[in-house]
C-alpha cells in the first residue's frame, strides 16, 4: 500500500490529505490538516505578502514533519489563484523548497477547473451538472453534459478578493453585501453560454464555503444524517442563510453553528456569488459536492484511465473503495449481489418494487460483512452504522439510509420503527415498509452463498398458488448453502406470505 501526501495550497486555506492507495486504483482518507494561510491578501502591486509567505512556509513545514510522522511515500503539492498571480510567485516557490524541500506545482485556471470537474464527475451520479466552486482567488463555472465538459469560465474573484474589494469599515454587512451581489451579477451577464443553460441541469455547489453553506442547513433543518456530499439544498433555505448572514458582524457570524471560524470574514463573499448565480439562472436547489479539485488530482494519480475517461460506474467504484478497505472477501459479496439482483426479477411478481431498489440492495450485498471487522457478534447493527457514514460516491442520501437500514433489519424478526424514526423525513413510508422484503432477499442471496464458493449459480422462482418454488443451478456440492437457505423459510413466509421450496 503506498501513502500519499496532498497538499493544496489555496488562496484561503492550506491543505494537508494523506491518502491510502489500495491495490486496484482506489484510494482513501486516512489523515487529514488545514491552516488558514490567507494568501489572497496581496500587497497593492499584487505580489504575496510577507507575513502571509512566512504563514504558509511554517505551515508547509509542520505538513512536512506530519507526513513524516505518518511515513508518506510520496508528496504532491498544488497551488491555485493567490501563487498563479502572485508578481513574487518565483521568490515563493523558490523560499518554499529551500525551507521545506516541498516543490509546488502552480496549477492553471482551466487545468484547475478541470481537476474540480474530474473531483465531481468521478463521484457523482449527475448526467448533466453545472459546477460553482467557490475558491478564495476565483470562481469557476463548469458546464458538462454526458460526462463530457461543453463549457468553462472562470472569473479572476473569491471570497477572499471579493472581501478585500468590497468590505469595508465605513459600510453596513448588509451594504457590503449587496455591493458585492451587484457586482458578481454585472459579470455575470457577460459569460454567454450561460444563456445556453438545459433546464434541467443540476446546480452542483464545490468548495469549502459550500461545505460550510451545507453544514448551516442541515443544523437549520435538523436533517439527520451527518454528510455533505450529495445533500441537496432548496434555494429557499439558502436565502434564509443568506439573509441571515448579511446582517451579522463577524463576531456574530464566527458563532453560527456549522460555520468553521476561520472562513467566517470571507463567508458573506462566498454567498454573495452564489446569490448573483442563482438569482440570475433560476436554479431552485444547489447539490453539495464533497468533492473538488484534491479529489480531481487523485483520481488521476490513482486512476490514470480518468484523464481520458471518467469512471463509468461511481457507486461501484466507492463500493469497491469502501469494501477493499474494510478488507472485505469482495468475491463472495459481488456473489451475493448477483443472487440479489436473481432473486429481486425472478420474485418482481409478489414485491412490485421499481427497479431503483437494485441500488439498495446493492449497497446491502457489497457491504453486509463489513460489521464483522469491528464484532462479530451484532454485527449487523455495527454495518448499518457503518453504510450510515460511509459518505458513499455515486448514491443519493436516501439510499444510502435505506440500504442502512435493511443491514440492520436482516438479522431481526420486525423494523424498530422508533429507532428509525428520525430518517422520516428522508425515507417514504413505502421505502420502509419495503425493507423486511429487501432484508428478506438480502438474507436468502447470503445463505445462498453462504460456503463463498460460488456454489449456487442461477436460481429460478415460480410462484404457485401459496407456494414459491425456487429452482437453483448448482456449482459442484450446495448442501451447505441449500440448507442455510431452507432455515430461512419461516422468515420468508412472514413478509411474502408465502411457503418457500427450495429444489
Amino acid at each position: 500500500m503506498e501513502k500519499i501526501a496532498l497538499i493544496d495550497l489555496g488562496s484561503n486555506t492550506a491543505r494537508l490529505v494523506i491518502y491510502d492507495v489500495l491495490n486496484g486504483g482506489y484510494f482513501i482518507v486516512s489523515e487529514e490538516r488545514r491552516e488558514p494561510v490567507r494568501l489572497g491578501e496581496t500587497e497593492p502591486d499584487g505580489s504575496l505578502k510577507q507575513t502571509r509567505i512566512m504563514q504558509a512556509i511554517a505551515t508547509l513545514k509542520s505538513f512536512k514533519e506530519m507526513c513524516a510522522i505518518k511515513h508518506v511515500d510520496r508528496i504532491l503539492a498544488v497551488a491555485t489563484a493567490a501563487v498563479r498571480r502572485a508578481s513574487n510567485q518565483k521568490t515563493f516557490l523558490s523560499d518554499v523548497y529551500n525551507a521545506t524541500g516541498i516543490r509546488i506545482t502552480v496549477v492553471s485556471p482551466d487545468e484547475e477547473a478541470n481537476y474540480v470537474y474530474q473531483g465531481v464527475v468521478n463521484s457523482m451520479d449527475i448526467p448533466r451538472g453545472l459546477i460553482l466552486e467557490i475558491g478564495g482567488g476565483s470562481t469557476k463555472f463548469v458546464y458538462y453534459n454526458r460526462r463530457t465538459i461543453l463549457h468553462t469560465h472562470i472569473m479572476p474573484f473569491g471570497a477572499v478578493t471579493l472581501t478585500n474589494m468590497f468590505v469595508s469599515p465605513d459600510k453596513t454587512p448588509e451594504q457590503c453585501t449587496d455591493d458585492m451581489v451587484a457586482y458578481v451579477r454585472e459579470q455575470l451577464e457577460q459569460v454567454e453560454w450561460f444563456k445556453e443553460i438545459d433546464p434541467d441541469t443540476q446546480l452542483i455547489g464545490v468548495g469549502g464555503s459550500c461545505r460550510n453553506l451545507a453544514r448551516i442547513i442541515r443544523k437549520v433543518k435538523k436533517y439527520p444524517l451527518d454528510m455533505v456530499h450529495n445533500f441537496n439544498m432548496d434555494v429557499e433555505d439558502f436565502d434564509y442563510v443568506f439573509n441571515m448572514v448579511r446582517t451579522l458582524d463577524l463576531d456574530k457570524k464566527r458563532r453560527i453553528k456549522g460555520l468553521s471560524s476561520a472562513r467566517a470574514d470571507v463567508f458573506p463573499s462566498a454567498l454573495a456569488v452564489i446569490k448573483a448565480f442563482v438569482d440570475y439562472m433560476g436554479f431552485t436547489k444547489i447539490v453539495a459536492s464533497g468533492s473538488g479539485l484534491r479529489e480531481g488530482v487523485m483520481f488521476n494519480y490513482v486512476v490514470p484511465q480518468t484523464l481520458e475517461k471518467p469512471i463509468s460506474d461511481t457507486l461501484g467504484y466507492s463500493l469497491q473503495t469502501f469494501a477493499r478497505h474494510m478488507g472485505v472477501n469482495v468475491s463472495h459479496a459481488e456473489q451475493t449481489f448477483n443472487l440479489c439482483v436473481q432473486l429481486f426479477k425472478q420474485l418482481r411478481v409478489l414485491h412490485k418494487f421499481p427497479r431503483a431498489y437494485v441500488k439498495v440492495l446493492r449497497v446491502c450485498a457489497m457491504l453486509h460483512d463489513i460489521g464483522k471487522s469491528f464484532k462479530f457478534y451484532n454485527h449487523a447493527k455495527h454495518t448499518s452504522y457503518m453504510i450510515l457514514n460511509s459518505n458513499l460516491y455515486g448514491i443519493s442520501h436516501k439510499d444510502i439510509v435505506f440500504a442502512a437500514m435493511v443491514t440492520d433489519v436482516y438479522n431481526k424478526e420486525e423494523v424498530n420503527y422508533t429507532e428509525w424514526a428520525k430518517y422520516n423525513t428522508i425515507l417514504s413510508s413505502e421505502d420502509v415498509e419495503a425493507v423486511k422484503k429487501l432484508a428478506v432477499m438480502l438474507k436468502l442471496a447470503i445463505a445462498l452463498d453462504f460456503g463463498m464458493r460460488n456454489a449456487v449459480t442461477e436460481v429460478t422462482c415460480d410462484v404457485l398458488g401459496d407456494s414459491v418454488i425456487m429452482k437453483t443451478e448448482l456449482n459442484g456440492d450446495a448442501n451447505l448453502e441449500l440448507n442455510a437457505a431452507n432455515n430461512l423459510a419461516l422468515d420468508f413466509k412472514k413478509v411474502f406470505k408465502k411457503n418457500l421450496e427450495i429444489l
